[in-house]
């Protein structure tokens, strides 16, 4: 990733994030979190990965309104960033989270199983290895 790739990146993730929470109003929209972006090399196609709050419908709905957002989310990052040519913006589902607490929830029920090992080895009971 070039220098400037990765200054837009961060703005796009700080802007985007702030617009949604601001600027889109839109009452079936759920708790929505910008965890990423990726920006394609001549900076005119994006990813923007969200996390939603709430069940499949939730963040169905919260998709479909954010790529529904995306050409006035678009524009004013343009606006915002000084930019003359706005990358194309298409908002995805970042499962990363959910991974991460289904594995955070795998070892908590390891470390449950796990029951401590006794051993009952007697004071005069040693053995050189």
């Amino acid at each position: 990733m070039t220098l400037r790739q990765d200054r837009v990146k961060s703005q796009m993730i700080h802007e985007i994030s702030e617009m949604i929470h601001r600027e889109v109003r839109d009452p079936r929209l759920g708790f929505v979190t910008v965890t990423d972006a990726e920006i394609g090399r001549d900076l005119r196609n994006a990813r923007v990965y969200v996390s939603v709050l709430g069940d499949e419908t939730v963040r169905a709905n919260s998709l479909r309104i954010l790529n529904g957002a995306a050409g006035m989310l678009r524009g004013e990052f343009a606006r915002r960033a000084h930019l003359r040519v706005a990358p194309e913006l298409t908002f995805l589902y970042d499962e990363g989270i959910e991974r991460g607490q289904h594995i955070f929830e795998l070892l908590k029920s390891v470390e449950a199983d796990l029951v401590p090992v006794e051993t009952t080895e007697e004071p005069g009971d040693k053995t050189l290895p």
